[in-house]
């Protein structure tokens, strides 16, 4: 006989204000009589007194076929039993899957079941952008709970918790489900009768803690913080930084520039500068980020906004804070740097006009065809002539100007390529970056002449001794780097392909640009 369990009229309350937690149980044991079974029920037993939306599927009463004998899961026609469990899932808030680990996973029962209903369409779908998939069951939490005769702590050391990974990542979390909690109950064969207490008081505890939601405390913070993170693209700041340490080392040669605390202020400044500038970003490109189809690690922003990680408000108020942090820190370095004031304030002034110009109003230089050589621009000789003057330099020496042209040049196939991802999306919105110009071939053209330029310029300054033989040595790296780049971007010229994800390409291109500041970096150390 199937069994749908459910509870409309809870016997407990919540906190006052909060709506019930819609919570479904899902036993993923054979046998209902089990110790899972007396578990699933301690929990219910205690998600009832605390007045939550309760809902249980015990498996082994379930009239379905486990196997998939389609291409697709989703090809296969539903039992009625199936069709009543995803409306179930689909109502959930809070997921509780409560099953043995057999072999270090879950049973044949309760995998048979996810192959069955987690299918393409209802919990997951095929994507152009991030991984190629994304998760249809967001907003949704679970907590597993299992039993072993491993000693838990043996599991998770020797084994690494397979099943545990399989669930709560490969499965619940692919889907899109965050967070997944897991409690494991062992060794079941060692235990003794009041462990076994011990246990199913602990599974009622667990339900009764959905009194105060499904989301710990500790959960919000930490998913606010993974989201802050995400919204600060921290993967793009190491270069900000070399460039900045060669500009210092240009004024200040040797190791010391590191020990210095002007250098480190100083590119606290930039940091929050950086900060700021992609915060405002997300919040101008809102609407291309919206219909970005190919969007990845590389373009399409950060997504904070366009998942709701964070909201308009709080990436505002981040971007005021960053801001107060900048000017205030710029008024710290004006007081310890031996630059002139006035040089200082000049140079930041002038990188905090082009840096959040770069989509702000009025200047929104990336919607006007300017936004690449504004990249170029503020993240080689820009951070390089900040760390130059902060650190003693003067504005005449050409150090730095020389030092930046290569870097300069290299910049650009990278920036441009990003726009060829993002090219409806942008053309959509009225964003009229080189790639939306220029179009697909256009872009590729581009990139391909500035990354010849670049290794050719660094080559000559290699050749002429320039900035005190700074570029000893880049031909060994930037010439073969700069004709794999080449051939890369030829071979894409060729296919002709329309505009789409380019991650190879970035990739090769990111990295070329790393030898343009790395080499001067150590030779000038």
């Amino acid at each position: 006989m199937t069994t749908f369990r459910k509870n409309d009229a809870p016997a407990g309350e919540g906190e006052p204000g909060r709506p019930p937690v819609k919570v479904l149980v899902i036993l993923g044991h054979p046998r209902t009589d089990s110790l899972c079974g007396a578990l699933a029920d301690a929990f219910c037993e205690g998600a009832r007194a605390v007045g939550t939306q309760l809902r249980r599927l015990d498996l082994a009463t379930l009239a379905f076929d486990p196997y998939v004998h389609t291409p697709s899961p989703s090809d296969q026609p539903l039992e009625d039993d199936l069709c009543r469990a995803r409306e179930l899932v689909a109502w959930a808030e809070h997921l509780v899957f409560v099953y043995p680990t057999w072999w270090g996973s879950v049973p044949a029962l309760l995998k048979g079941f996810l192959d069955r209903i987690m299918a393409p369409g209802f919990a997951f779908r095929s994507c152009e952008g991030g991984i190629g998939y994304q998760g249809l069951l967001n907003g949704r939490s679970a907590q597993l709970i299992t039993t072993m005769d491993t000693p838990p702590l043996i599991h998770r050391l020797l084994y690494r918790e397979p099943g545990k990974n399989a669930m709560a990542r490969a499965t619940l979390g692919f889907c899109g489900v965050r967070p997944v909690r897991s409690i494991a109950f062992g060794s079941v064969k060692e235990a003794s009768p009041q462990q076994r207490q011990a246990w199913l008081a602990r599974a009622n505890r667990l339900g009764r803690q959905l009194v105060r939601g499904r989301i710990t405390p500790t959960e919000r913070l930490q998913h606010k913080a993974g989201a802050w993170l995400r919204a600060l693209r921290l993967q793009f700041y190491p270069m900000t930084w070399v460039a900045y340490a060669v500009g210092g080392l240009a004024a200040s040669p040797g190791g010391g520039v590191f020990g210095n605390p002007v250098f480190w202020l100083g590119y606290l400044c930039l940091f929050l500068l950086e900060v700021a500038t992609v915060l405002i970003n997300e919040r101008v490109d809102l609407r291309t980020d919206r219909a970005n189809r190919f969007y990845s690690t590389f373009t399409g922003g950060s997504r904070v906004l366009v998942e709701g990680l964070l909201s308009p408000r709080e990436v505002k108020a981040g971007i005021v804070a960053t801001l107060l942090g900048f000017v205030a820190s710029t008024a710290w370095l004006l007081g310890l740097a031996p630059a002139a004031p006035a040089g200082v304030i000049l140079v930041l002034g002038g990188m905090a006009a082009l840096a959040i110009g770069y989509t702000l109003p009025p200047l929104m230089l990336s919607y006007r065809g300017l936004g690449e050589l504004d990249v170029a621009v503020t993240h080689s000789i820009g951070v390089m002539l900040c760390g130059h003057l902060f650190l003693g330099g003067a504005w005449g020496d050409p150090l730095p100007w020389l030092l930046s042209l290569p870097l300069l040049l290299a910049i650009l196939p990278s920036i441009t390529l990003a726009g060829i991802p993002d090219l409806e999306a942008d053309a959509g919105a009225g964003k009229r970056t080189l790639a939306v110009r220029l179009g697909c071939k256009g872009a590729l053209e581009v990139a391909l002449g500035f990354t010849l330029l670049a290794a050719a310029v660094a080559v000559a300054w290699q050749l002429m001794g320039v900035a005190g033989g700074a570029f000893a040595g880049i031909a060994w790296v930037a010439v073969p780097h700069g004709a794999w780049l080449a051939w890369l971007l030829i071979r894409h010229l060729r296919a002709d392909r329309p505009p789409g994800r380019i991650d190879g390409l970035m990739v090769a291109s990111l990295g070329y640009v790393l030898w343009f500041g790395l080499v001067p970096l150590f030779r000038l150390a």
